[in-house]
């Protein structure tokens, strides 16, 4: 689920044959990260705590956003975080709005995908980046509730050895890859747990580009960008299915420094918006995931 492919606007024709389709729905984007209800009588400080001038930023009167580069469809456009366009571009100004922030006040810096969640100082206040929300990574930084539910899907090509397949140990045998450090490769060794040790790439263009040549049989990622990919990316891609749903739905939350004052606001701000339908309507208007099968 990240990140070298060619980054084109082709997400408006490439996802739009899908944007009707349904998504995952609002009640299930309910977040197993959010915060229990405020006690009495601390209403109106923690409201203080979250007003513009009251938190704590990298660069004073700014929210400096980080991602990762390529920025990608759906999640950006046009390899262009700061337009606004794209499922995360949107999300990250829609939570600047709710802190009080104007669009000309929220600056951008690139952060890759492994340095967001490493333990170390950031050079930014969140980071928007497909970072799925896990108690192992809650070590090293912290996270916002979640803002999307995540599905993981397997990719191939039109007669490839798993095109056709409709079971998860039908999978078994196969080649498989995932970028390196995601949860797309953990739900490889973990749901279909393979014969063969799975292919570890450092972007999905790599691996993208290995699918192409046959190296391998499929590769795992969420269902948005396994779309993108059989859309815009391969000439015969198809989506041999999603992995089935196991336990807590996967959620990607944005990452924060760890112990970072921000982390409750952000949290509010999500929240907000999920309760006030900007995220369901941000999913409707660039994300697709109906259309893939279920895999047993």
């Amino acid at each position: 689920m990240h990140r070298p492919r060619p980054v084109t606007s082709l997400r408006s024709a490439a996802l739009a044959p899908f944007a009707v389709l349904a998504l995952v729905s609002l009640a299930a984007c309910g977040s197993t990260e959010q915060a229990g209800p405020t006690p009495a009588g601390t209403e109106s400080a923690a409201a203080a705590s979250c007003t513009k001038d009251s938190l704590t930023l990298v660069s004073a009167g700014t929210l400096t956003v980080g991602t990762d580069k390529p920025a990608y469809e759906p999640w950006f456009s046009g390899d262009d975080p700061t337009n606004g366009k794209g499922y995360e571009s949107a999300v990250a100004y829609a939570i600047a709005d709710e802190l009080g922030f104007a669009k000309s006040e929220v600056t951008w810096v690139t952060v890759p995908f492994n340095t967001a969640i490493a333990p170390a100082p950031k050079n930014f206040d969140l980071d928007l980046n497909q970072i799925s929300i896990s108690d192992a990574r809650k070590k090293a930084v912290d996270f916002s509730s979640g803002y999307y539910d995540v599905r993981q899907a397997v990719v191939t090509y039109k007669g490839s050895p798993i095109d056709g397949k409709a079971t998860v140990a039908d999978l078994k045998g196969a080649k498989l890859a995932a970028q390196v450090g995601t949860t797309s490769l953990t739900a490889i060794t973990d749901q279909i747990q393979p014969s063969e040790q799975p292919q570890v790439f450092d972007t999905n263009d790599l691996a993208v580009q290995a699918l192409k040549n046959k190296q391998i049989d499929g590769i795992v990622v969420d269902v948005p960008t396994a779309f993108y990919m059989t859309a815009a990316q391969l000439d015969d891609g198809v989506i041999v299915g999603q992995l089935p749903a196991s336990g807590t739905p996967e959620q990607f939350g944005a990452v924060l420094d760890k112990g970072s004052a921000l982390t409750p606001c952000v949290t509010k701000a999500v929240d907000a918006l999920r309760s006030n339908g900007t995220l369901e309507k941000l999913q409707t208007e660039y994300l697709a995931n109906a259309g893939a099968p279920e895999l047993k």
